[in-house]
């Protein structure tokens, strides 16, 4: 895995995400500890898009905001 500084990193991030897409990994450090690791997505943790959608109407259907409208939500906290 290779390491590069925080400051290159921000300079050169196209190519840093091209070398990435093709499965390399990138340590990134500040001050040469390292804080950050770019690493290819893994396409197998992407979830359907219906799927995810069934997942919020459950959440949507057990949660309920008492009386209140969303328009009086915000209202709130305007104040």
């Amino acid at each position: 895995m290779k390491s590069i500084g925080a400051y290159e990193a921000k300079t050169h991030l196209p190519e840093l995400l091209a070398r990435v897409a093709k499965g390399e990994k990138i340590t990134i450090t500040k001050y040469g500890v390292p804080v950050a690791t770019l690493q290819p997505a893994d396409a197998a943790k992407k979830t359907p898009v219906r799927e995810i959608i069934d997942q919020m109407k459950r959440f949507r259907s057990g949660h309920h905001l008492g009386g209140l409208s969303v328009r009086d939500m915000i209202e709130e906290g305007r104040r």
